[in-house]
């Protein structure tokens, strides 16, 4: 019965195959069904352009499948492993050494304060006028140390 009403829709099965899959890509997490779901809506336009038998779209489906995999991989993998700053997640200060930011309060006797987005931090370092650019070197606790840009 499923075999025939399969058979009866031609190309439409495979569209409908890919439709399903980016369904379930919806509601699953990852991306993996997606490629899954190309591969079904591209068999079933070439079964549609080419008027394939059913092993020739199953073969052919498994092909993309593997390639579609292989190409969503190498799409995808630079885009995961972009530096989110998530590894500094619970250590923000450990996330501002090395970058540069202006002096919210002038440094006096070791002490100052500098703002970042929006939060201030105390940071030591020689003295210096509000304005000046410094650079955060390290952490100590709570505290950044400053020095010249």
């Amino acid at each position: 019965m499923i075999a025939g009403l399969l058979a009866s829709l031609g190309p439409w099965a495979w569209i409908l195959l890919g439709l399903i899959l980016a369904v379930i890509e919806l509601l699953a997490p990852g991306v993996f069904f997606i490629w899954l779901a190309l591969a079904a809506l591209a068999t079933g336009v070439v079964d549609a352009v080419f008027g394939l038998s059913w092993q020739a779209a199953s073969l052919l489906f498994a092909v993309l499948c593997v390639v579609m995999v292989l190409v969503g991989r190498a799409v995808m993998r630079p885009l995961l492993q972009q530096d989110t700053g998530a590894d500094h997640l619970n250590r923000r200060g450990q996330s501002l050494v090395g970058r540069v930011f202006v002096l919210e309060t002038p440094i006096k006797d070791g002490e100052g304060r500098i703002r970042v987005d929006d939060s201030s931090w105390r940071v030591t370092g020689a003295d210096r006028f509000a304005g000046a650019k410094v650079r955060v070197v390290r952490v100590e606790g709570s505290t950044l140390v400053v020095d010249d840009p």
